[in-house]
């Protein structure tokens, strides 16, 4: 079953005159459980696409569909909803500084009324023992490595188990053994959860935990093509 399927989709920004195409005529069907990764030279649309499939912005043209929900035109509340089922993880990690990696974690738990009954502090120590953190739960980001931080991120957009991870960039910042460990640890744990990955990427080293590989190049989607590893090797 698709989890995300997206037909003809167009994408603008600016107005008038200066109204430029972001994303042509975007075809993808991406299936639960798989691990795809997006690529291509910078200012390709990855991010944008990326924004769309998160519900971050509505789509304008064609068919976006999400978990069942379209979100070519959907409004605020409708986006809000949907994106209670997705986690997120960037390239920057975006933690609140003030708060522990526990507090981290527990905050995105409080987003998620089934949660609420639970010992919330207890649920986020758990997923952050599994990610290797069990010794830090109580550190702040700016006592923590890059690569630590991370693992802060992907516990926060794991905890709740969403159906979906986007994740963008998120390697850009870490050094080849903490890139690696990250993208590793992000593909176990999907897995033992059963959610579908979208990981938009420049880093060739981690091309081989993907499923599929989708190359994007001017806002088009040029290849949709599991031997793209071999080709950019």
């Amino acid at each position: 079953m698709a989890v995300i399927s997206i037909s003809n989709l167009n994408h603008y920004f600016g107005e008038g005159g200066l109204r430029k195409q972001a994303l042509s005529d975007i075809n993808l069907q991406i299936q639960a459980g798989e691990i795809i990764i997006m690529t291509g030279p910078s200012g390709s649309g990855k991010t944008t696409l990326l924004t769309l499939m998160g519900g971050l912005r509505s789509a304008q043209e064609g068919s976006l569909n999400i978990l069942g929900q379209e979100i070519c035109g959907a409004n605020k509340r409708e986006l809000t909803q949907l994106r209670r089922n997705i986690g997120y993880i960037f390239q920057a990690h975006n933690l609140m500084m003030f708060l522990t990696a526990k507090e981290n974690v527990r905050m995105s738990l409080e987003l998620h009324e089934e949660f609420l009954h639970q010992d919330l502090n207890a649920v986020a120590v758990e997923i952050l023992e599994h990610v290797g953190l069990g010794e830090r739960v109580d550190y702040y980001p700016e006592n923590l490595s890059g690569g630590q931080r991370q693992r802060v991120a992907i516990a926060r957009a794991l905890v709740s188990r969403p159906k979906i991870v986007l994740a963008d960039e998120p390697t850009a910042a870490l050094d080849k053994k903490s890139g690696r460990d990250v993208v590793e640890l992000m593909q176990k744990l999907a897995k033992e959860q059963g959610c579908t990955i979208l990981l938009v990427t420049h880093d060739n080293r981690i091309l081989d935990i993907a499923d599929r590989i989708v190359y994007m190049e001017d806002g088009r989607l040029v290849s949709n093509d599991v031997d793209l590893m071999t080709k950019m090797s």
